[in-house]
């Protein structure tokens, strides 16, 4: 009797424990897996102290280790994201760690006070589409925004969730290239891609059509155009979206059949080298009024020569330049591509800047970095190395609920992110997500802004290539100047640029406190 009265309690227990797991939203988890999901909370608790016994360290993970997820969700959070007893990274041994020199004195204008400009807004230090003159030239209110994800790759939920944080954060939400879906109209503003297949703007047999272009992007908040190119993940392989992750709603938004795998071309038919793709880009320009840049993976270099030729000699040109890095995200990709195609971010990026930088052009292009770089460290490197604004999408995507599960490419992801499976998408509530991923990027930028104040200056765009050394363990360092090749002067803004940078910054430092004259 008494063992029933036990086992009796014990169900009870569980089933209260369930039932509040099924209904409750903060942790998508619990919702789709009740009772069992604890186990996942209870491991990440007690895993510090495991791990000094069993598994892999702290920084041993990939794409993104502990350390770094841990920094995201906490983030996200608003829990504390701080680190205690000093560093665990192998610095003694490491090669190609990044070194941040901070300043003794500040300069002019850089906050010093405790606390000083932690919820100060962080807009770019360029106006998009202004050297070019676009009807609709803006300044971007922040310099972290979502890199392009389509809603295919990513559920309805997640996407929703995404669009509405940014509206919260005041970033851009890039689409990606599979069209724009309800859940792209929650509020906040977008950056439209064109990919290869030129989803939602494209005619019945699946040609380019500017006519729905301009029509679409006037029917909710595009602020500028991105055309696509090729992505870090998979370049010149085209987009994919496995046929599972293919539902009605993503069939009638793409025009594709549903179920089918919608596999884009590897490239563009609208135009075929560089001098058509500058034509493109006016094209789309002068229907629009909407800046119009590229987004590319580097690889041959012939591109940007090409390129930053006609540019440096004629009118037409680019407003904006993103580069992916070889080690960017995907839903899907062949392991070769991902492993193995197309440079890393720090190398491609300065091969790409150093040649509009030797062309006199830097100031006259936003440049867009992505691949990693929702991390501070990495996020600090690619402002040196000369980046005016930085995309996020696998880290917003841990800012929701991503637990680096890598079944994106199944339709099985289990928190309801990369996923069109309702079995797992109910257990991602989008209005406390999209809370999350506005804290975390609130949290980068403030970071950006606190690591600016100890360097010294007042925009993470004044952070130079020699502020950041490049360790070969403890024995020596070089600049990120002379790593990557840099003429003096460059990755940092002309004297005009400086000058608006410190304005848009100086209202912003409350005047109690001291600052350094």
């Amino acid at each position: 009797m008494r063992w029933s009265r036990v086992l009796g309690g014990a169900a009870a227990v569980t089933g209260a424990v369930a039932a509040y797991d099924l209904t409750q939203k903060k942790h998508a988890i619990l919702r789709n897996f009740p009772i069992i999901g604890h186990l996942r909370f209870t491991l990440e608790r007690f895993g510090p102290e495991l791990r000094q016994y069993i598994v892999t360290g702290n920084d041993e993970e990939r794409p993104f280790s502990r350390d770094q997820r841990r920094w995201v969700y906490a983030s996200s959070k608003l829990e504390n994201n701080y680190f205690g007893f000093g560093t665990d990274n192998d610095l003694e041994n490491a090669e190609g760690y990044p070194i941040i020199k901070h300043r003794t004195f500040a300069g002019p204008g850089a906050p010093t006070a405790s606390h000083a400009h932690e919820d100060a807004a962080l807009p770019s230090g360029k106006v998009l589409g202004g050297p070019r003159g676009r009807r609709q030239a803006f300044r971007p209110a922040s310099v972290v925004n979502v890199s392009g994800m389509s809603f295919g790759a990513l559920s309805g939920n997640a996407i929703e969730a995404l669009n509405r944080g940014a509206a919260i954060a005041g970033c851009l939400h890039n689409t990606g290239e599979g069209a724009i879906s309800a859940y792209h109209r929650s509020g906040g503003d977008l950056v439209f891609q064109i990919g290869t297949g030129y989803f939602g703007c494209r005619d019945g047999q699946g040609r380019f059509d500017l006519t729905r272009l301009v029509d679409l992007v006037a029917s909710t908040a595009v602020r500028a155009i991105e055309i696509k190119l090729s992505q870090g993940a998979k370049p010149g392989l085209g987009g994919m979206l496995p046929g599972a992750k293919v539902s009605a709603e993503i069939s009638r938004i793409r025009g594709v059949e549903q179920g089918k795998d919608c596999a884009s071309p590897s490239r563009h038919r609208v135009f075929s080298d560089v001098d058509s793709m500058v034509d493109f880009v006016e094209t789309v320009a002068d229907a629009t009024g909407l800046p119009v840049g590229i987004k590319s993976a580097v690889g041959d270099l012939g591109f940007w020569d090409d390129l930053v030729r006609i540019m440096a000699t004629e009118p037409r040109g680019v407003d904006f330049v993103n580069v992916d890095g070889g080690e960017g995200g995907t839903g899907a990709a062949p392991l070769l591509f991902a492993d193995a195609v197309a440079y890393p971010f720090r190398i491609g990026f300065s091969q790409v800047y150093g040649r509009f930088a030797a062309a006199g052009l830097t100031d006259d292009v936003t440049f867009i970095g992505a691949g990693k770089l929702g991390i501070p460290e990495n996020a600090v490197v690619a402002f040196a190395l000369g980046v005016d604004m930085v995309n996020v999408a696998r880290e917003a995507m841990l800012s929701i609920g991503c637990i680096q599960a890598q079944r994106c490419h199944t339709d099985h992801c289990p928190v309801g992110v990369a996923t069109q499976n309702p079995r797992y998408t109910r257990g991602l509530d989008p209005t406390l997500k999209s809370v999350r991923f506005a804290n975390y990027v609130r949290t980068l930028r403030r970071d950006l802004l606190k690591v600016s104040e100890a360097v010294g200056v007042v925009h993470p765009s004044l952070i130079g290539p020699d502020d950041v050394d490049v360790l070969n363990g403890v024995c020596t360092t070089r600049s990120v100047r002379e790593v990557y090749g840099y003429e003096p002067g460059w990755a940092l803004p002309g004297p005009e640029l400086v000058a608006e940078i410190a304005g848009l910054m100086a209202p912003q430092v409350s005047a109690t406190q001291p600052q350094a004259t």
